[in-house]
Formats: C-alpha cells, structure tokens, sequence
C-alpha cells in the first residue's frame, strides 16, 4: 500500500471496495479508503526456492506510505475493481519481483482490521505461494532491498514484536509459516 491517505481528490489510485464479509461492493480512490477505513483487500505471493527450503524476504521503500521500512515475506498489493485476488497477487508479483509464468498455490486468507499512524485500515488479506529460482529484479520505489531466508530464521524474527514486519503479513502468515515449516 502506498499512495499518500492525504493526496487529493482526482489524483490517486482507485481500488476495489469490499464489505466486511468480503464481497466487492464498489470502489474508491486509495487515499479515500484509509481515510475513511474502508474494507478493500490485498493480495500477495510468498515466493519459495525450487525445493522450498528457503523464502525471499525482503524490506520496504522508506518512501512507501504505509509500513515504510518494514520487512515483508509477501510481494503484494490492493486488489484493482474488477480484478480477482490472485490475478491481483500475479500483477504484484511481477511488478515487485519481477516474476512471471508461475503458478500460484492459495495458502491462507484473513479479515484484517488494524491501524498504521493513526489510519484504520481494514482490510481481506489473501496469500499464496509460488516457487522460483529464477533472477529477482525489485521495483526500486517498492522494494530497498531483499535475500533468502529459511523459514526457522523468518520464523525467529517474526516471534520479536520489536522487528519491523508488516502487520496485516504476520497477522495472514505467522501461524502458516509456524505450522507449514516445523
């Protein structure tokens, strides 16, 4: 998520408006939804190696609005009006990452109703999972910067309430990675 909750009517992203049970009731301009704390939703792809042992990590733009700087496992974004969440997660997916041609597996899905600086944001989570070992090219003015990880060391730094993650993420991903990378 990242265009300014306070940019001006007429000027920013439009996105897909959900209910709170998450069916598609419309749409908004971005900044409008974080300023009134819409349900819209997101959808991501947490990208695994080839023989899934180990996750790509990787941390925010400081020029992001939202959860600037923080680490995330999920390369994602808002659902556009009329998109699917997984045709929605392959967009981000290829704009984030750089990454095409792959199949995506549905892994886990959450209503998320929190806060960052002030704004509600409330928001349908979905992820899914792919796998690749192929060249990552970041989008510089989403991404600073990124590695692999095996799951125990995201594991580890996602039990520190004080590490930098993305919220709606841990709160969509934890319990999986937990339970999945035992």
């Amino acid at each position: 998520m990242d265009s300014a909750p306070n940019t001006p009517p007429g000027t920013d992203e439009v996105v897909a408006v959900f209910d709170s049970a998450g069916r598609p009731v419309g749409s908004a301009e971005r900044s409008r939804v974080y300023a009134e704390g819409l349900w819209h939703a997101s959808a991501g792809v947490l990208v695994r190696s080839g023989d899934g042992k180990r996750l790509y990590v990787h941390r925010r733009s400081d020029t992001k609005t939202v959860f600037a700087g923080h680490h995330d496992c999920l390369a994602g974004g808002v659902v556009d009006p009329g998109e699917t969440p997984e045709e929605a997660a392959s967009r981000e997916l290829a704009e984030e990452l750089g990454i095409t041609g792959v199949g995506l597996t549905p892994i886990a899905k959450v209503a998320w109703d929190g806060h960052w600086q002030g704004l509600r944001l409330r928001c349908h989570l979905y992820a899914y999972e792919t796998h690749w070992d192929g060249p990552i090219v970041h989008q510089a003015s989403e991404i600073a910067s990124g590695w692999w990880w095996t799951p125990h060391e995201l594991v580890t730094h996602l039990h520190d309430p004080q590490w930098p993650f993305v919220p709606d993420t841990r709160a969509l991903l934890e319990d999986y990675l937990v339970t999945r990378d035992r």
